[in-house]
């Protein structure tokens, strides 16, 4: 079961990425179902699974390659420039649908959803939501009274920031922090806090800005304060269960 899965895995990363040039893409969000490269896509995903699987199975093949089709002419169809990236991620999850659909079907297998019920797993997720969005929510109140009198003295010819970028920021460290107390590798968030501080000093230095300073310092400290604690009382509850 693992060479099959293995199989069609490689097949739907060859075809849908290394195989698959930029200008292919392009030219298919232009012409959607018009565009040549959507069959010569196709047919690359066609012919990649026929050699893996050394043209057997072909039945399974038919119907990986007639669902491809479909699942893209639907995305290119209703892509736009807001919701390309969320039809990117539903283009690829009904892809690897349809492909564990296949691998169920040649080769049955358990499947047991309890184990997303018991204790360790609703434990992990209470805790990967604390330190992605409940955290994120807690650091805003407490830095609350700060954000007005640091936004006054932001430099307005400063480009300013991506959308959303210092959630997006918080949430990775604090995961990447959470994983690291998981493995025991205390160095790791060393280095963490390192390159953070390195790609912070050339903002804070070159706008002298004390006020600024202290509030990146209090809300890394409270970001990877939380994290620490967060991965700490997990490690704990862990091996009391």
């Amino acid at each position: 079961m693992m060479l099959f899965a293995l199989k069609l895995l490689l097949a739907h990363f060859m075809g849908d990425f290394v195989l698959q040039p930029g200008h292919w893409v392009e030219d298919k969000l232009e012409k959607k179902g018009r565009s040549k490269y959507l069959y010569f896509h196709i047919g690359i995903h066609a012919l990649v699974l026929l050699l893996l699987f050394q043209f057997k199975n072909i039945g399974a093949i038919l119907i990986i390659v007639a669902s491809h089709y479909l699942i893209d002419l639907g995305k290119l169809s209703l892509t736009n420039s807001k919701n390309y990236r969320w039809l990117f991620v539903v283009d690829q999850f009904l892809h690897l649908l349809v492909l564990g659909i296949i691998l169920y079907w040649a080769h049955p297998f358990p499947i047991d959803f309890t184990h997303l019920f018991d204790e360790r797993t609703l434990l992990l997720i209470t805790f990967l939501a604390f330190v992605t969005f409940v955290s994120g929510i807690i650091m805003r109140m407490l830095l609350a009274p700060y954000i007005n009198e640091v936004a006054k003295t932001d430099d307005p010819n400063e480009g300013g920031s991506l959308k959303n970028a210092g959630t997006y920021i918080g949430m990775l460290e604090r995961l990447f922090v959470f994983g690291f107390i998981l493995m025991q590798q205390w160095a790791a968030i060393g280095l963490l806090i390192a390159a953070k501080s390195v790609f912070r000093f050339g903002d804070l230095n070159k706008g002298k800005n004390r006020k600024l300073t202290e509030y990146v310092l209090i809300g890394t400290l409270l970001s990877f304060g939380l994290a620490i604690l967060s991965g700490l009382l997990y490690a704990h509850l862990v091996d009391s269960i």
